[in-house]
């Protein structure tokens, strides 16, 4: 039986203070959400090193292969302000359990998956299951956990989780991979997913939904609509030669149903997201550390474990093993930020972190012939960001209300989301441009040697073409690693000033608490 949350008689619905969990069930939910989140975040990852096994398998094109990557961030994203409101409204246990189901049908979808157009399919459906999970999973921790001090490590527990979920995703596939079918990458989900279910309905508390408060769906379309036509305005950019044409009708719908999004939040009484949310400072830092982070994060894994397999001969685990010092890196400096986030504030662990991590991405990138360094350099990329992660996630659920704690946690995932759409698009689709434009191939050399090196490799055996494909790869890569230190710097510059007369230990917003 789980247990029913009621309201006090005394105080606002929305306080929910009369429900205290006991010490137990409070860290089973915790548990619980954690699994669930862990999911989600791999299968955000996972294919960076199935890719090229499941793009040969499919005859997936390079434009196929950013779809299958993307399709599942980018519906996610669109859809996860949304669902973070209507569980508001419906009940943040309710909407996990559904998000749950739907996710559990969407990976057996995938894992049977029989052509590229499928598998994209199939993604969007995975996606349309993780976006009301993702916000019910920060919100039950913010409903449950009313101890502010137990909350911001059982956040930091949550922001690791979902941090270690995007690093070890290649790790899983790659294990996965060397012995059984690429579809297997999911069809991992579907125990779990249905052990999940059957443990939330029994441990995770009834919340008492705000019925009475509007949803707004057309808002949530522009959202999803608008994101989609940016992404793919930005990979048809990265293509040699693009089409302008398509890449100016992309920036055009974008802008366009981004500025009615707008207006239309500007005008509701209720709106998806209350703009002046962004005013409250520690707010909008929590949302640029979030989406820094995951912007290095992801784009490193999606490039490291390409050009290991691609250009190093490592299989599809070594790769993915590769990235799990990441995680090494970040798990204790995760957890410490959490623990400290009280005493200390948020802008020394995000400011000194994304120093760090832009210091990590730097050794990796003057020790790329030298696995020693690198693996040096990754450990401190990791080292950085593992801080950052954790406060910002803090930092945007407790700015604003406990009734608003479903709308937080949808801004809060979606900057994750967003930064994980930003990297596979500008990273995915940068090394591609970077590599088309430094390709010198032989005279002779196959037409499609010079779209990508995973594209010369298929074509051709001949060695200058491999030779001349692997080395503008290398410099392709050598400007990914140059520009995730950059996104650092820039990253701790903007935080910086953001959280500048913020005052560490306390609340420092109306309505806003540690």
């Amino acid at each position: 039986m789980s247990v029913h949350c009621r309201p006090s008689p005394q105080k606002p619905l929305t306080e929910r203070t009369s429900c205290q969990p006991s010490a137990g069930r409070r860290w089973a939910v915790l548990g619980i959400v954690s699994v669930a989140l862990f999911l989600i975040s791999i299968d955000g990852s996972v294919l960076f090193t199935a890719l090229p096994v499941l793009s040969k398998d499919l005859g997936a094109t390079a434009g196929q292969q950013l779809w299958i990557l993307n399709a599942y961030t980018v519906v996610m994203s669109g859809l996860l302000l949304g669902a973070g409101t209507l569980g508001d409204k419906l009940g943040h246990r309710r909407m996990f359990l559904f998000g749950m189901a739907v996710f559990g049908v969407a990976s057996l979808a995938c894992a049977l998956a029989y052509s590229p157009g499928t598998l994209i399919a199939a993604r969007v459906l995975l996606a349309v299951g993780a976006a009301p999970m993702m916000p019910a999973t920060l919100a039950l921790i913010r409903l449950t956990f009313t101890d502010a001090r137990q909350r911001n490590t059982a956040i930091a527990v949550w922001s690791m989780v979902s941090v270690v979920g995007a690093v070890v995703g290649p790790v899983v596939g790659g294990l996965l991979l060397e012995h059984f079918h690429w579809g297997s990458v999911f069809l991992v989900n579907v125990p779990l997913i249905v052990a999940a279910i059957a443990l939330g309905a029994a441990v995770i508390p009834r919340d008492e939904p705000d019925r009475s408060r509007p949803w707004d769906a057309v808002s949530s379309l522009l959202a999803t609509v608008a994101l989609a036509a940016g992404v793919l305005a930005v990979e048809e950019a990265a293509r040699v030669p693009p089409s302008w044409a398509k890449v100016a009708a992309g920036l055009a719908i974008a802008a366009v149903l981004g500025a009615a999004f707008v207006r239309r939040q500007r005008r509701l009484d209720d709106p998806l997201l209350p703009l002046d949310v962004f005013a409250i400072p520690r707010f909008t830092a929590g949302v640029v550390a979030a989406v820094v982070t995951l912007v290095a994060v992801s784009g490193l894994g999606l490039v490291v474990a390409q050009r290991f397999q691609l250009v190093a001969g490592y299989s599809p685990f070594q790769a993915g093993l590769l990235l799990v010092v990441l995680a090494v890196g970040a798990l204790p400096s995760s957890l410490v930020g959490g623990m400290l986030l009280n005493r200390i504030g948020e802008r020394a662990p995000i400011v000194w972190g994304f120093a760090v991590g832009a210091l990590g991405a730097s050794i990796a990138l003057l020790g790329v012939d030298s696995p020693g360094w690198f693996v040096a350099g990754l450990v401190v990329t990791g080292i950085g960001l593992g801080a950052p992660a954790s406060v910002a996630s803090s930092a945007i659920v407790t700015s604003v209300p406990a009734s608003r704690a479903g709308m937080a946690s949808s801004v809060e995932e979606v900057s994750y989301e967003f930064g994980n759409v930003l990297a596979t698009a500008f990273f995915g689709g940068g090394i591609l441009f970077v590599y088309g434009l430094a390709v010198d191939l032989p005279a002779g050399a196959p037409a499609g040697a010079a779209t990508s090196l995973n594209e010369a490799l298929r074509v051709s055996s001949d060695p200058r073409v491999v030779s001349a494909a692997v080395d503008a790869y290398d410099t392709a890569f050598a400007v990914v690693l140059a520009a995730v230190a950059l996104v650092c710097l820039v990253g701790a510059s903007v935080v910086s000033r953001l959280l500048r007369e913020t005052a560490p230990g306390g609340a420092d917003e109306p309505g806003g608490e540690r």
